[in-house]
């Protein structure tokens, strides 16, 4: 299905990935370098960028409760109130931030993590939604979100089969515009952890969907693997430079990279073309170097041709060499001369 975003982008299977920019946390809780990421991040080749809608209170309570703290990976002993309170994008930013982005004509949207984050969200008009993993089973909020029938991208990190269906249900009750993306739920993860080859089960079992990727490895390995199989929209975090230092940097790629990912992509793209068994336009002009039908020495009139006396070679001039066995035991009609080339018109039916 191919979904339009304010005429800007356009997804597609027909067209290269659409590279979206997640900013996230690596403002490092200052406005201008907030500022800076979206400007940067539209000059590197981003088709879209991302932003998060959502205060700590949006998403849990201020509790040391045993329950609220993280009990491993790179955030293990954090509450996930000082977490979500360090790295959240206040909502005083976000009326510069799309003004910023229509000013550089880019499109700007966000992942609203609650009903009210959504319902402050929605104010700015954003031309499509995304619902993050973790909210993918708060039936709730994607009704609400599903109701602006504005298009949406949701990440499927730790879903089944059964909650994904779930969730694109409530949604198709407005619309059909649905982006479903890949996701491995650690950040980071390893490479050998991404499992990029799920795209391809994702595309079978929602084949009227765009399929892509939302990546948290290193590096930018995992988002060229997801183009070579077809993934539609290909989503990464974004940092200015490496200098960056915030608690999404360790997985995030630089200006070089995305532009990097940019290009790549879209020679990937390039060279997937159309599935297709047979000769091509590009094979055209090769088909007269495939093999036919020689004397292999010289055959006399009324000779039958065999094994002794026909061989295959390049160019294709005469008979094609796929008629070597439906030739022999055939009576020549005339002297046929040492390494040429067998026609027809040469042998008797």
């Amino acid at each position: 299905m191919k979904i339009k975003i304010n005429k800007k982008v356009l997804i597609s299977k027909k067209k290269p990935p659409i590279i979206i920019a997640e900013i996230s946390g690596n403002h490092c809780g200052k406005k201008s370098l907030f500022l800076k990421h979206i400007k940067i991040a539209a000059k590197s080749g981003a088709d879209m960028i991302k932003i998060q809608t959502y205060e700590p209170k949006d998403i849990t309570v201020n509790k040391r409760d045993k329950n609220f703290i993280i009990k491993k990976g790179k955030w293990k002993g954090k509450k996930l109130w000082d977490i979500y309170k360090k790295v959240h994008t206040p909502f005083s930013w976000h009326k510069d931030a799309f003004r910023l982005a229509k000013k550089l004509n880019i499109i700007l949207f966000s992942t609203p993590f609650s009903i009210r984050a959504f319902n402050f969200l929605k104010k700015f008009d954003p031309p499509l939604y995304k619902i993050s993993s973790f909210e993918i089973t708060d039936f709730n909020l994607i009704n609400h979100v599903a109701k602006t029938k504005k298009p949406i991208i949701i990440s499927t990190g730790m879903a089944n089969e059964k909650e994904i269906k779930k969730a694109i249900s409530i949604i198709s009750k407005y619309h059909k515009k649905i982006i479903i993306l890949h996701c491995v739920s650690g950040y980071p993860i390893k490479d050998t952890d991404a499992n990029i080859s799920t795209i391809k089960k994702i595309q079978l079992k929602f084949k009227n969907f765009n399929i892509g990727l939302s990546d948290h490895t290193k590096d930018i390995n995992s988002s060229l693997a997801a183009s070579a199989l077809g993934a539609t929209v290909i989503e990464k975090h974004f940092k200015i430079s490496e200098k960056v230092k915030s608690i999404d940097s360790d997985f995030s790629i630089n200006p070089n990279q995305l532009q990097t990912l940019k290009n790549r992509s879209l020679k990937i793209f390039e060279t997937l073309g159309n599935p297709k068994i047979g000769i091509t336009d590009a094979e055209k002009g090769s088909l007269i170097y495939r093999r036919s039908i020689f004397a292999s020495r010289r055959i006399e009139k009324g000779e039958r041709l065999s094994k002794n006396n026909i061989v295959t070679y390049r160019p294709k001039i005469g008979i094609c060499a796929s008629k070597f066995f439906y030739i022999l035991g055939k009576k020549a009609k005339k002297t046929i001369k040492a390494h040429s080339p067998i026609f027809k018109k040469m042998i008797s039916k």
